[in-house]
C-alpha cells in the first residue's frame, strides 16, 4: 500500500478515530487505527474500533496501491501532530514485514504494523429500522439532557440518553436519580423520516451510552447545517451516518424507566425568575456552597425578592436577593447548586418558572416561554433548620 495526503487531513481523521481506540485493550489490534486506501476511488479511510463504540471518517488522497494495515494509535497520533502543517505526507506499506514508512519533506519514521485481517469488522445494520434525523433536533434534543446522566455502573442504564423517536417529534430524556431533564423537539420541520416505521409501529427508543454521545455530538455538529443524518438501529446497535463519516455504538440495554411518571401533574406554587439573573446570583452564592455541601438555600416570601444563601460552617456564609414574581405564603427550599446551575444553563428562555408543593417534593424548572419543551425535575435537599 503506498499513500500521499494532507498532514492536516490525516491528523484530523486519526484524532477523530483515536476516540474510538481503547485505552486497556484486551488485543493488541484493538489499540491500533485501521487505515485502508483505494486505489479507484483515491479514498482513504481510518476506524478506530473498541467493541462498543466505532467511528469511521475518510478523505481524498493520492493512492498509488490500495491496501489495509492497522498502526498504533498513539504514536502515530503523535508523530503526524508533530509534521509540519499542511505539509504533504506518505506512507509505504512493506506487505511481506508489515513495516510501515511515513515520510514528510522534514524526515522520515519506521513504524511496525499489525495485518489488518485480524481487525474487527464495524457492526452494519443491515435490517431493523432506518431514521432519517433532523441534524439541528437531535443536537438540541442530545445537549439539553446529557449533563443529567449517571456516571454509577451499577446503574448502567442511566450512564445514557434515551432518544424516543415519535412520527413528528423526538424526545429525549436522562437522570442519575436525582434529577431528571427531559426536551420534547417537535413540529413539521423536525418530524423524523422513518423508513421502515409506519405510523401504527411502535415509536423508536434506544438508550445511548454517553461517552459515545460525546462524540456522535461532534459529528452531528460539523453536519448541523445538512437536512438530515442517516441512523440505523438493530438489536442493540445503533449507526449514525452522514456523507463521509460512520459512528457505530451499543445501546444500554433494559427498558429504560417510566420517568413521566416522576414528574408531579400539579404545583401549588410557582416562582418567576429571570434566567439570567438566577444563574449569576448561583454562580456567586457557589463560590461558599462549594466549599462544603454544595447546598444553597431559597427563601421566597410575600415580596418581589427572593433571598438566596449559602452557609459554610468555620468558612463563611453568602446572601443575595434577586426579583421574583410570586404571591403566596412563605416558602424555604434547598438544592445542590451545582445541580440547579447545570439544568438552568441549558434554558434559553429569558424567564424560568420555578414549580414545587412542598420543600421535601420534587421541584421543576421549565422556560417561561416554552413550557412544554423542557422539564428539569430536582429533588429538593432537606435541611435542619
Amino acid at each position: 500500500m503506498e499513500i500521499i495526503c494532507n498532514q492536516n487531513e490525516l491528523n484530523n481523521a486519526i484524532q477523530l478515530v483515536s476516540k474510538a481506540v481503547s485505552l486497556r485493550p484486551t488485543h493488541p489490534i484493538l489499540a491500533n487505527i485501521l487505515l485502508t486506501a483505494d486505489q479507484g476511488t483515491n479514498k482513504i479511510s481510518l476506524t478506530g474500533f473498541d467493541l462498543n463504540l466505532g467511528i469511521q471518517t475518510s478523505f481524498d488522497g493520492t493512492v498509488k496501491n490500495s491496501g489495509a494495515i492497522t498502526i498504533p494509535s498513539k504514536i502515530l497520533s503523535e508523530i503526524v501532530n508533530k509534521l509540519p502543517n499542511e505539509s504533504p505526507v506518505s506512507l509505504d506499506v512493506d506487505e511481506n514485514s508489515d513495516n510501515i514508512l511515513i515520510k514528510s519533506d522534514r524526515g522520515s519514521f519506521n513504524l511496525k504494523g499489525i495485518p489488518s485481517d485480524d481487525y474487527p469488522n464495524l457492526p452494519f445494520v443491515e435490517s431493523g429500522t432506518s431514521l432519517n434525523i433532523n441534524p439541528s433536533s437531535f443536537l438540541k434534543a442530545l445537549k439539553s439532557t446529557i449533563f443529567a446522566t449517571g456516571n454509577d455502573d451499577s446503574k448502567q442504564l442511566l450512564t445514557g440518553v434515551n432518544f424516543t423517536f415519535k412520527q413528528n417529534y423526538l424526545e429525549s430524556a436522562s437522570t442519575d436519580g436525582h434529577r431528571l431533564a427531559v426536551n420534547l423537539i417537535g413540529d413539521e420541520k423536525h418530524s423524523q423520516n422513518k423508513d421502515n416505521l409506519s405510523s401504527n409501529e411502535e415509536d423508536l427508543s434506544v438508550t445511548i451510552p454517553t461517552r459515545s454521545l460525546r462524540e456522535i455530538e461532534k459529528l452531528v455538529s460539523l453536519k448541523s447545517s445538512e437536512s438530515s443524518i442517516k441512523l440505523f438501529y438493530d438489536k442493540g446497535q445503533v449507526v449514525f451516518i452522514s456523507s463521509n463519516q460512520i459512528i457505530t455504538t451499543r445501546t444500554l440495554e433494559g427498558t429504560y424507566p417510566n420517568y413521566s411518571q416522576l414528574i408531579p401533574d400539579t404545583f401549588s406554587k410557582t416562582f418567576n425568575f429571570n434566567t439570567k439573573q438566577l444563574i449569576d446570583a448561583l454562580e456567586r452564592i457557589a463560590v461558599v456552597a462549594d466549599q462544603q455541601s454544595s447546598v444553597v438555600k431559597m427563601k421566597l416570601d410575600n415580596t418581589d425578592l427572593a433571598s438566596i444563601s449559602a452557609d459554610a460552617q468555620d468558612i463563611g456564609n453568602a446572601n443575595e436577593s434577586i426579583p421574583v414574581s410570586y404571591s403566596g405564603e412563605d416558602f424555604d427550599i434547598a438544592f445542590n447548586v451545582r445541580y440547579l446551575l447545570e439544568g438552568l444553563k441549558v434554558i434559553n428562555s429569558e424567564n424560568v418558572l420555578l414549580k414545587c408543593n412542598l420543600s421535601t417534593t420534587p421541584a421543576v424548572f421549565v422556560p417561561e416561554d416554552n413550557l412544554n419543551s423542557f422539564t428539569y425535575l430536582v429533588m429538593p435537599i432537606q435541611v435542619r433548620s
